[in-house]
């Protein structure tokens, strides 16, 4: 079990003090860092979106239920894996958390090897979630850098088109295209078409 990235944190959300004192014990005995809430409104107002981690999450609470709090945290865009608990689970509970984008839902009493074993799956996703994310953010930038021609260009190229092919659909030479080839190779630090191909996909444009 390695975390490199931003210190990872298990947040635990549950109303009952007796389980949070427990579950905080078994999960930092572990070896993972926890921050633990009575409620769903007091997580809200101290979660930090930029931490990597994953939510252990009460089911029934008062003011604010699990369900309803994994709801807020999807109308705001937040997205951190949540692993249900839950006393008295019932189906339909169980439902709705997964069709929400839940990771697991657990019914007390529980295998606490179960249970670390769901976390650190939870902050393993969330680690590799954030590290896809970045690499868009920096595959838009460089996307960025590409004119206007050899957005064209790189369309024709990643929709199987030859530099041939290309030339005549632009009206311009082949060797105008093999130019714009290689600077858009280079902006995008290709080194295949494959690689090309790859990065038109992450960024949604095939």
């Amino acid at each position: 079990m390695v975390f490199e990235q931003n210190n990872p944190v298990v947040y635990l959300v549950d109303d009952e003090f007796a389980i949070r004192d427990s579950l905080t014990l078994l999960i930092e005995t572990a070896g993972f860092d926890v921050q633990s809430f009575a409620s769903a409104l007091e997580f809200l107002d101290c979660y930090d979106p930029e931490r990597p981690g994953c939510l252990l999450l009460d089911v029934r609470m008062p003011e604010m239920s699990g369900l309803e709090l994994q709801k807020a945290l999807n109308e705001r865009s937040l997205d951190i894996p949540i692993i249900f608990i839950s006393g008295h689970a019932e189906v339909a509970d169980s439902a709705k958390a997964f069709r929400a984008g839940a990771i697991d839902f657990l019914e007390k009493p529980f295998e606490n090897s179960v249970l670390l074993e769901r976390i650190a799956e939870g902050i393993h996703k969330d680690i590799y979630a954030r590290s896809q994310q970045s690499l868009k953010r920096e595959i838009l930038q460089r996307l960025g850098q590409l004119t206007p021609r050899e957005m064209e260009v790189l369309r024709l190229i990643i929709s199987s088109h030859s530099n041939k092919e290309s030339a005549k659909i632009l009206k311009v030479s082949n060797r105008t295209v093999d130019a714009h080839r290689a600077r858009i190779m280079e902006k995008l630090q290709a080194d295949s078409l494959a690689e090309l191909m790859k990065i038109a996909m992450q960024c949604d444009l095939l």
